[in-house]
């Protein structure tokens, strides 16, 4: 009887556990990035996640996309050493593809979201300024 009492008495710690987990439907963590690639992360001193637990926001990725620009370049000295020289400018306009570089960086710190009772870790973005 003592043993059924006990397995009663851990189901309902457990009951209790899930409750107060699914109360809280997000939980804020702070990591380092301690190696680039591999992907891992440290989570507040506690634990080291890797790419199989990570899921990359497009903040945190390289990625390539569209804008449009309507630039000139600036002035330029053309000519050879010794010759006369000429000052020329380049109009670029229209729509570009570019490459952002966006990926983290070892030493880079992150904030992330952890799923609703899962092992995955949302990264959304580096903290401060460092790119």
């Amino acid at each position: 009887m003592l043993a059924d009492a006990n397995a009663l008495v851990e189901a309902m710690k457990k009951a209790s556990r899930e409750e107060r987990e699914a109360s809280k439907p997000v939980q804020v963590y702070f990591g380092e990035v301690i190696s680039k690639s591999p992907l891992n992360i440290n989570v507040e001193q506690k634990m080291v996640l890797g790419e199989n637990q990570l899921i990359l926001t497009r903040n945190v990725t390289d990625f390539v996309t569209m804008i449009s620009v309507s630039w000139e370049t600036e002035d330029k000295e053309g000519g050879e050493e010794g010759t006369a020289s000429e000052t020329h400018r380049h109009r670029i306009s229209g729509q570009k593809q570019i490459v952002v570089h966006n990926a983290p960086e070892t030493g880079d710190e992150v904030i992330l979201i952890r799923q609703q009772e899962g092992q995955k870790f949302i990264v959304l973005d580096r903290i401060g300024g460092k790119k």
